[in-house]
């Protein structure tokens, strides 16, 4: 007897993809040359680095909070998505024009800001309108597209800069662009489901009423919390591929290669979570993690750090999807903009923590200790994957 044919990938997050693809092809332009920028050009330190890089990460990840009870709550998550999108490209321009550090962390914190408007309406829309047996590939596929956009992205950057002979600043400006698209194709392609734009839910934000996102759901925050601790911003890889002698022009490679790697395994980690317990494809995350740290922690070049960069990209595809899929499985329909936003506060909290004490170790000890510390963290991180239980089989929680 032949299988069911499994349902297609829906248009709606083949379009959300195309707009990631290109939204992060500008924003990777930019963060792949931030780090030596303000090292370079304003003589920061790695602390500096690590405040600014984790308050921009935990700014994203709290206003997802806000903005995914809104998206519940007005029962419409595309003009949220929207204006994420279109906030990110306005202040683009700002990197360019930066005269100070100051300049530069509010044009950061701004184009954080629209990522946090933007991520947890559009990861709830990913999940209205994807049947439950594809969810794992649907936020695999859109996350493997947007990682393209992270691969092409420092690949133009690096051309630029040999072209313009390490003038950062012009391909700053060039980084505007590829944002402006993405919003056009965002306002024309992207349509949201009637069924979803005529529900509303208004979950009360007190002890009470997020209870009702279910033990399992803030068992899974818990773990969220720990994992981006181990986590720390990619700006440190840029810092030590740098440090261990990699010219300026080829530094935008730092995330081209991590973002060939995400992109390649997001969307087999996204199939293979719907097929085994998507714990067990975490935890294999979290190892790889640890391997990736070990790697960076041990580097006496350029070219071992870049193998910590390879498995650090595998780490991500086998694990941001995932959990966003896991999110999916735990909480009733009517509460995934409110789930994915408490979700992002916690872990973005966490991520702030991390990169400030990223940063204060590779100062005030050696890079190598902000690496050790990572991989210690990752190991504890997968023990805990290993003892949760999966909840993609079991029902969510009904909302009232």
């Amino acid at each position: 007897m032949a299988a069911p044919k499994r349902p297609a990938i829906p248009r709606t997050v083949w379009a959300l993809g195309i707009v990631s693809l290109f939204t992060d092809m500008g924003s990777e332009m930019v963060h792949s040359l931030l780090p030596i920028l303000l090292v370079t050009g304003f003589g920061a330190s790695a602390l500096t680095i690590g405040l600014i890089e984790g308050s921009a990460e935990a700014l994203v990840l709290v206003t997802k909070v806000f903005s995914g009870y809104l998206s519940d709550a007005l029962g419409k998550r595309k003009p949220l998505v929207l204006l994420g999108y279109g906030l990110a490209t306005v202040v683009k321009p700002l990197f360019p024009l930066a005269t100070s550090i100051a300049a530069i962390t509010t044009a950061r914190l701004l184009d954080r800001l629209g990522k946090g408007i933007r991520g947890a309406p559009r990861d709830a829309l990913v999940a209205d309108v994807t049947p439950v047996e594809i969810r794992g590939a649907a936020f695999g596929l859109r996350q493997s597209m947007d990682t393209v956009g992270a691969v092409l992205g420092p690949l133009i950057a690096v051309g630029l800069l040999w072209l313009w002979h390490d003038n950062i600043r012009m391909v700053l400006w060039v980084a505007v662009v590829p944002g402006l698209i993405a919003v056009l194709l965002l306002a024309t392609l992207v349509k949201e489901p009637a069924d979803v734009a005529r529900r509303t839910a208004r979950l009360p934000i007190s002890r009470k009423g997020l209870s009702r996102l279910g033990g399992s759901f803030w068992r899974l925050v818990a773990l969220g919390s720990l994992i981006a601790l181990a986590r720390f911003s990619e700006a440190f890889l840029v810092l030590r591929a740098s440090e261990r002698g990699l010219a300026l022009t080829w530094v935008p490679l730092v995330l081209v290669v991590m973002s060939i790697v995400y992109t390649l395994s997001a969307y087999p980690a996204g199939v293979l979570s719907d097929r085994v317990p998507r714990v067990w494809v975490l935890a294999l995350g979290m190892f790889v993690l640890v391997l990736a740290d070990v790697a960076l922690a041990m580097a006496q070049d350029w070219q071992l750090v870049f193998v910590g960069i390879a498995l650090w990209g595998l780490h991500m595809g086998l694990s941001q999807g995932v959990l966003a899929s896991m999110i999916s499985d735990r909480v009733p329909a009517e509460y995934r903009g409110t789930a994915f936003g408490m979700f992002n506060l916690a872990s973005g909290l966490a991520l702030l923590i991390a990169s400030g004490g990223a940063g204060l170790l590779w100062d005030q000890i050696s890079p190598a200790a902000t690496f050790w510390a990572g991989a210690g963290i990752a190991l504890a991180g997968m023990v805990a994957c290993m003892s949760m239980q999966d909840a993609a089989a079991a029902a969510p929680v009904k909302a009232n």
